[in-house]
């Protein structure tokens, strides 16, 4: 009902005081929202830190992990810079947000990832050689070597298979995270993008619903100040990510996203936060992608080498947590050099057996769509298989037909 000299107005959301004075909201706070972190760069606790407690075994497994994904980059590159490979792209940089968010999570949870989270699926038990096998595209790819490489995927480990199409991620991850609301399971869904994805509008749309359905979803941002060769400060005058939660109704954390024990402890309280008060949550990782965006990129070509190094040494998330677990007497040099000759020997033996085991057969192009195939469709591959006929050299000879 309307008065005269109404203070406060009914409106749906609640009450909206009303003010004599032209008052137009700031266009940003004079102080940036700070960042979580644990550990400083020297891998010191910080004084009166709170965090999440991790046992031995736990920290050991995530430094582990965080040490074979490293590896397992750096021989994946030098394969497709021998021209072994058709496309690569690192996490080298960005391991901590890989490995200690999977490790705050439960198998349950159903994680929709961009194509830099590797790191999800190694600690979830994908093996060395069902990550050579994709890259590779051979027959016992789960995609059937239908996907470029990096693009993983596992029914089994509720990781879905990575799309190119950047964003389209995040409204699945709501719509997958309302399901688990509805049927009351005690999950939640994780989707992980870079600071690029949030300039596209399906970020937008994926947080508005979230919030307005109370989805149990967590929203993970690798804010690592360049979507390829944009920077953020061409794409957004906000405050980084963080601040784009509030204005849709969600709470949100920027963390320091080179802390393994801060990403943990963050991902771990808004996994809680999300399933018990069934709402999303962002979660702003500050870090810095030391590798080229992908073999398809030469980072130096827009930011100078020096940059790249010092984020290297200076805020390298390896060299941090393995302080922190060698302080705890839970890591030594031995350990360190028994672990890197382990997991470097059987890498390369994947790569081998991924290399020279047979290609998938020319038929999956055309299967796993349809029921039935279509018509159009059984022309296309009639079509293919006469090209083929006709210009065999052309062909790769180590795929059946």
């Amino acid at each position: 009902m309307w008065t005269l000299n109404v203070q406060v107005m009914d409106f749906p959301g609640g009450k909206v005081a009303f003010t004599p004075e032209i008052q137009f909201i700031s266009e940003s706070d004079k102080e940036r929202v700070p960042c979580y972190r644990v550990l400083d760069d020297n891998g010191q606790l910080i004084t009166n830190s709170q965090f999440v407690q991790v046992s031995e075994e736990v920290a050991v497994k995530i430094y582990s992990d965080m040490v074979t994904l490293q590896i397992m980059d750096n021989i994946f590159y030098e394969a497709q810079r021998q021209g072994r490979l058709s496309f690569y792209a690192t996490a080298i940089g960005e391991e901590a947000i890989n490995i200690a968010s999977a490790a705050a999570l439960t198998p349950q949870d159903v994680i929709f990832p961009q194509y830099r989270e590797p790191g999800v699926l190694l600690w979830r038990g994908f093996t060395l050689q069902e990550f050579a096998n994709q890259c590779f595209g051979n027959k016992s790819d789960y995609g059937k070597g239908r996907q470029m490489p990096v693009h993983y995927g596992s029914n089994k480990l509720n990781y879905f298979t990575v799309s190119a199409t950047i964003a389209t991620q995040l409204p699945n991850a709501v719509g997958a995270a309302y399901s688990l609301k509805m049927d009351k399971k005690d999950a939640c869904a994780v989707t992980y993008f870079g600071d690029g994805g949030t300039s596209e509008g399906d970020f937008h749309a994926a947080l508005n619903i979230a919030a307005v359905m109370e989805a149990p979803v967590l929203f993970i941002c690798r804010n690592n100040g360049w979507a390829i060769s944009t920077p953020t400060s061409d794409q957004f005058r906000s405050d980084g990510v963080v601040v784009k939660g509030r204005a849709y109704g969600i709470r949100s954390i920027r963390v320091d996203g080179n802390d393994a024990l801060a990403m943990y402890s963050a991902v771990h309280t808004a996994r809680e936060m999300a399933i018990r008060e069934q709402r999303p949550i962002l979660i702003e990782a500050l870090t810095y992608r030391v590798g080229h965006h992908s073999t398809s990129d030469d980072s130096t070509r827009y930011r100078s080498a020096g940059e790249i190094e010092w984020w290297n040494k200076a805020r390298n998330p390896l060299s941090r947590f393995r302080t922190w677990i060698e302080s705890n007497g839970w890591w030594s040099d031995k350990t360190e050099s028994d672990l890197r000759s382990r997991i470097k020997k059987e890498m390369l033996e994947a790569l081998r057996v991924a290399e020279k085991t047979e290609k998938p057969n020319l038929q999956n192009m055309f299967s796993d769509v349809y029921d039935v195939p279509p018509s159009n469709l059984r022309e296309q591959e009639l079509l293919v298989r006469q090209t083929i006929n006709s210009h065999p050299q052309d062909y790769p000879s180590d795929v059946p037909l």
